[in-house]
């Protein structure tokens, strides 16, 4: 399998390229994306540390082995970095990837996790030290003199390992397993990626300003579903080679450009993929059908070479193409001297983007056991993505947002992740159209609660926040959010929200259904209690019975349904025993603790459907029965004339089985960018803008980019084809 290498251009830079690239230069050190020459000196000095433990705990072994004086002698190991401090694009902060290179007879199991745990853990540099032997890639974890270091193990089939090995050879992969084959799959790649690109300092210039536009925009997250470095890296120095005497201010404008028209999922690649005889398995969508499912190939340039970007789905790419259209419309201003470089960077509005949002808060009862809690919960965040997409027949959207959010008003240990929802661009939703993923979301919990290392207090929350409902805690100090528009009265509003407006809400079977929405919130005063305890936040409960698989009492999906207006109604669920949870009000409860009522906007405590307009707090009490503690919130509203006078809302914090519940109220561009920016004229192109891409020796070609701009449009395939 073959790529052309053919550039686009060989044009340099012009003076105005040259100042560009000047100003871009400037303002990627004014914003501290550069560390000090004695941080980079204390780098050096803490790997120099590192590579002497590894080789005395090599030499160690050998002589506690039985090996001959001059083995132990020879004895070595070699320690390699990839990853940003490889490349060279690491800023002050960041983490040192690291990887040992050991002999035949150390092995990973209890050499490395083991032996070499128990050293460093007694070394006094060293702390934080978390060992992960069951990762994908086996890793271990911990901060020498403050520096954070991810050490990798590799065992070669090699009695003594020299000093001057060349792991960029397929020799070193013989008589090696695809554990060890992935350890050192970083290094190779890094190493490759150096190699193919034409000039390394403008590559290194490229990938840092785009690592940093990536994060700014929030696609900057491989376990979320977006790209991580290696994935950004690769981008970057593919368009180095399609333009491989341009600067850095032309290559940026360029990436943009490229990626804008690329023909998804036409793969990305810096070479050739080589089948070699050793028997691994390579990225090849003919003869594997799961490589026909990936939606944004980007292929590694090493043996075995893989698609290193598997984890973006449908939704994320969507997201991505988007923030590439806001790019590329920046760039062009920027030509033009319509905007500086600031303008590209931004930071996206997530928070007011969407007016629909997944709301996932993770508590645990202390900063460890978050760590841990929270660590796992958001490596199946993206699978909640997917099952989504995968019950809705992909209309309804999720951007999943790779930032995470603590509560400081909390006792105990918290953070929350985000999802923005929307219904998927041309899609028309009918009066009352429901999508319905309560059968999803018990399907994710079920997922998360096999955890192995659960401990008491490690508890999920999963809601539905409306726009106006974001907790205050996500925005910076000093932010001040749009004050929402008020109608004047719901009859003026009810065509509009037949067409807006969708419910989702949630059944085990997960389809489509049609229900009328209830009536919204406005701006609610949420109840908390003086002392929290370590469980999920408050929720309003549904006033029906509620349906569906039990639930892990560590886990709830407080997306409630629709509430009926009338009081008593209400005043009856407060007694009733939730389907899956139980009773609320159990006899044997006491402890009763008083709460008082905030005004800080928390939008995990306030009711998502079941609140009329001008909903006041105005008692909060506590009930603990065994180990398990709830607290009834009593919220009495004041509705407009056309409504009932008083709805009385129970509420429980242990946010057990209750209804997903998810009003869509329409898409909303993440960029403002117009379909007009697919289409651009590139100036020094001559119209041509294509990657050929070619299958083995019947020389079936993948175009990247637009029909009108390839260098030739013959052989062009479909996904369907391979």
């Amino acid at each position: 399998m073959t790529t052309s290498n053919k550039p686009i251009s060989l044009a340099g830079p012009v003076d105005a390229d040259v100042l560009r690239t000047a100003e871009l230069n400037k303002f990627l050190v004014d914003a501290g994306l550069y560390e000090t020459v004695e941080e980079s000196a204390r780098r050096e000095e803490v790997l120099g540390e590192l590579d002497k433990i590894v080789k005395d705990w090599v030499k160690q072994l050998t002589s506690q082995r039985g090996y001959t004086d001059q083995m132990v002698e020879e004895a070595n190991a070699v320690l390699f970095t990839f990853g940003s401090y490889r490349l060279g694009v690491h800023g002050p902060g960041a983490d040192i990837d690291t990887l040992c290179v050991g002999p035949s007879y150390v092995n990973r199991e209890e050499d490395f996790f083991i032996v070499l745990h128990d050293i460093l853990s007694q070394t006094e540099e060293v702390t934080h030290l978390q060992p992960v032997p069951d990762a994908h890639v086996p890793v271990m974890k911990f901060k020498f003199h403050g520096i954070s270091i991810d050490l990798l193990y590799a065992s070669v089939s090699l009695l003594v390992v020299p000093s001057d090995l060349d792991i960029s050879q397929e020799s070193v992969l013989y008589e090696i397993d695809e554990a060890t084959v992935r350890s050192l799959t970083g290094c190779r790649v890094a190493d490759q990626i150096l190699r193919l690109v034409p000039n390394i300092e403008n590559f290194r210039t490229t990938l840092r300003c785009l690592k940093h536009w990536a994060k700014r925009r929030g696609v900057y997250s491989n376990v979320t579903g977006f790209l991580g470095g290696v994935n950004w890296a690769l981008l970057v120095a593919r368009v180095c080679q399609l333009y491989p005497n341009a600067v850095p201010s032309m290559l940026v404008s360029r990436f943009f450009r490229v990626f804008t028209q690329w023909h998804w999922p036409t793969p990305v690649m810096l070479c050739a993929i080589e089948e070699e005889e050793l028997g691994f398995p390579v990225w090849d969508p003919r003869k594997n059908p799961r490589d026909r499912t990936h939606h944004m190939p980007i292929i590694t340039p090493a043996y075995p070479c893989m698609n290193s970007s598997y984890n973006v789905s449908t939704s994320t790419l969507r997201v991505m193409i988007e923030q590439f259209q806001f790019g590329n419309k920046i760039c062009q201003e920027i030509e033009l001297n319509k905007a500086n470089w600031s303008a590209l960077f931004e930071p996206f509005n997530f928070f007011e983007a969407y007016k629909n949002y997944l709301q996932v808060d993770i508590i645990a009862e202390d900063d460890e056991d978050l760590r841990l809690w929270k660590g796992w919960v958001e490596s199946r965040l993206r699978q909640l993505t997917l099952k989504i997409e995968r019950d809705t027949y992909g209309k309804l959207q999720c951007h999943p947002y790779p930032s995470e959010y603590a509560d400081p008003s909390r006792q105990c240990a918290h953070c929350a992740f985000f999802m923005g929802l929307s219904r998927k661009e041309g899609v028309k939703i009918q009066e009352g159209q429901a999508f319905d993923i309560r059968g999803t979301v018990d399907e994710f919990r079920h997922e998360i609660n096999m955890y192995m290392f659960w401990k008491p207090g490690m508890e999920l929350a999963v809601s539905h926040v409306r726009r106006k409902e974001i907790p205050a805690y996500v925005f910076p100090e000093g932010y001040r959010r749009p004050r929402p528009q008020r109608h004047v009265n719901h009859h003026q509003q009810s065509d509009k929200n037949a067409t807006e407006n969708g419910t989702l809400t949630g059944s085990p079977d997960g389809q489509l259904k049609r229900k009328h929405a209830s009536a919204g919130v406005d701006d609610t005063e949420p109840c908390r209690s003086v002392k929290r305890a370590s469980v999920s936040p408050v929720h309003p409960k549904t006033s029906s019975p509620l349906s569906g698989s039990p639930v892990h009492p560590k886990t709830s999906s407080p997306l409630s349904g629709n509430v009926s207006d009338d009081p008593t109604s209400n005043n009856q669920t407060k007694g009733t025993s939730n389907a899956s949870g139980g009773s609320q009000n159990s006899p044997s409860s006491g402890n009763v603790e008083q709460a008082k009522c905030s005004s800080s906007s928390q939008a995990s405590e306030k009711s998502l459907d079941s609140i009329p307009s001008g909903s006041k707090c105005v008692k909060v009490e506590a009930a603990c029965s065994g180990d398990v503690t709830s607290k009834q919130v009593n919220c009495i509203s004041h509705v407009n004339d056309n409504t009932a006078p008083a709805v009385v809302v129970s509420t429980t914090l242990k946010r057990v089985a209750e209804k997903v519940v998810l009003e869509l109220v329409g898409s909303e561009s993440l960029g403002g960018n117009n379909a007009d920016l697919l289409h651009i004229t590139e100036k020094d192109m001559g119209n041509v803008l294509a990657e050929k891409v070619h299958f083995g020796g019947n020389r079936v070609s993948q175009s990247g980019l637009h029909e009108e701009l390839e260098v030739s449009a013959s052989g062009a395939f479909s996904p369907s084809d391979v």
